[in-house]
């Protein structure tokens, strides 16, 4: 059995990359990492990779991360500046046995040292977005906080090896060196070859206090469905936000089995795609409902369109 499924509908392309590799037996960490780099290339996708939103000062930083589940090997980057491909040195960086999470300006240094592609990640699109923001800010005293969709990724090859991956460009505007949960293990990922993996995307403020994708891989090791974990994790974990701070942010998680079934759960409407050995990649889209299962339904034809007329619309 083989299986891959991601955050969001900008993964579609790169599962389908990966979906041929799995399928003639390639491993998951290839496929994982090809996936991802496909989410990262694409300039229209503007929280991740080249054409990610900035920081509050104009400059883009990137956090990636990547989790072996047979040895728990983990590479992560966090706040990273002109690196094309964060999430190849992230899976570099688990090769290592020291240094194995690397901040700021250590990456880039880091990433030349290794021959991976240095390249400014600012495009002309998102300088305008960030403008633009900026002007809405002070003219209309608007908050400055949005978007920050982390692609994240569980992949199971039919040797049963299971890795977990993330790329982000994290809040726009956020502030310089703010780091969410995407890069930190337990937090925005974790894989178990033996149980599963899962991971989450969302507001990390809010994720990483409650350690989810450990909490999912946990649960389903106790012996529930990648659905019933999913749904308990994130439910239990925003009842207690909610009852001790008042509120909870934007939590939506996947997660994915040793046997290649899978569970979504989330408070906010949300998009993924999973492909397995029984079901091509496939657009999904997930919907919170008042009883805390989310309902579940393939993205429409209307969907898509109005998705990709969406994020290549111009800015004024």
């Amino acid at each position: 059995m083989w299986g891959i499924i991601a955050t969001w509908r900008m993964a579609y392309e790169g599962i389908k990359k990966a979906e041929e590799t799995l399928a003639s037996g390639g491993m998951a960490s290839d496929a994982i990492e090809a996936a991802i780099i496909a989410v990262e290339d694409y300039p229209y996708y503007k929280s991740v990779g080249y054409g990610g939103l900035p920081n509050e000062e104009g400059l883009v930083e990137l956090d990636a991360a990547y989790m072996d589940g047979d040895n728990f090997d983990i590479g992560a980057v966090a706040g990273a500046t002109n690196v094309k491909n964060p999430i190849s040195v992230a899976k570099k960086l688990s090769e290592d046995t020291f240094n194995i999470f690397l901040v700021g300006n250590g990456v880039a240094k880091y990433a030349q040292k290794e021959g991976f592609e240095i390249k400014n990640m600012l495009t002309k699109r998102a300088s305008k977005l960030y403008a633009k923001r900026v002007k809405e800010i002070h003219e209309k005293n608007l908050s400055p906080y949005d978007g920050h969709d982390t692609v994240g990724m569980v992949a199971l090859d039919e040797a049963g090896k299971m890795v977990s991956a993330t790329s982000t460009s994290g809040l726009f505007m956020k502030k310089t060196g703010r780091i969410g949960d995407s890069a930190i293990s337990g937090s925005g990922f974790y894989v178990d070859s033996e149980i599963g993996g899962a991971t989450a995307t969302g507001l990390g403020e809010d994720l990483m206090k409650g350690c989810i994708s450990y909490e999912i891989v946990r649960l389903m090791g106790d012996g529930m469905s990648p659905m019933e974990a999913s749904e308990h994790a994130v439910n239990t974990f925003i009842d207690k936000l909610k009852r001790r701070k008042g509120k909870a942010g934007a939590f939506s998680v996947v997660a994915m089995n040793k046997e290649g079934e899978w569970g979504v759960a989330t408070n906010v409407e949300f998009s993924f795609v999973v492909a397995t050995k029984n079901q091509e990649a496939t657009i999904y889209l997930a919907y919170p409902q008042e009883d805390g299962h989310a309902k579940i339904e393939v993205a429409s034809e209307e969907w898509l369109l109005a998705y990709e007329t969406r994020i290549k619309k111009p800015v004024e």
